[in-house]
């Protein structure tokens, strides 16, 4: 299994998972994650309520969003 600080995510963001709490990743993220963080495209994605959902699609959004990106202008 893929461990959060072998999936390309910032340190800081890093440090943030790591200070919630969570120590590995769901299904979901371990797949999603670092695929997006490679080459942002559309991806389907279907897991339970509850299995990282949010954080798989968060995570990478927030690394990618910076004051200066043109990732979220429109």
């Amino acid at each position: 299994m893929m461990q959060f600080n072998e999936m390309g995510l910032d340190p800081r963001i890093l440090k943030g998972i790591q200070e919630m709490g969570f120590e590995q990743p769901s299904p979901i993220q371990e797949q999603f994650i670092p695929l997006f963080l490679k080459k942002p495209t559309d991806i389907v994605g279907l897991a339970q309520t509850g299995t990282g959902k949010t954080a798989a699609f968060g995570l990478p959004m927030l690394q990618k969003s910076t004051p200066k990106s043109k990732f979220l202008r429109h």
